[in-house]
């Protein structure tokens, strides 16, 4: 790295690379609030609005519903309201997230 004195203060030439886990975390944090469905380990699958999620991968969802049978869209299906749903990241089998709600989010949509 060359280091150069100016008037200022010292400064360098060299380009910072962003870390994949900063990348990662802006990822995450464009699919706040888009449409989830999260299929957990007993069959059932719930859809709502991603709201976080921690460490452990569990996740929290706003305005969820309960399907009983998994189902290939997010609309089929008898859903009983949960509301805000705690989903622990043991249970979970697969993550989609809502392709409508993806347009919007750098590295997500079609254009990107």
């Amino acid at each position: 790295m060359a280091t150069m004195i100016e008037e200022n203060g010292p400064s360098t030439h060299e380009q910072y690379q962003v870390s994949p886990s900063y990348q990662a975390r802006q990822k995450l944090e464009g699919l706040l609030n888009k449409n989830m469905k999260i299929r957990m380990t007993d069959g059932r699958t719930l859809v709502g609005l991603f709201l976080c999620t921690d460490r452990d991968c569990n996740v929290i969802l706003g305005s969820a519903q309960e399907f009983l049978k998994s189902s290939d869209t997010f609309s089929q299906g008898e859903p009983r309201v949960l509301g805000l749903a705690m989903i622990p990241g043991h249970h979970v089998v697969s993550i989609e997230v809502e392709a409508d709600s993806l347009e919007d989010v750098p590295g997500f949509g079609a254009n990107h």
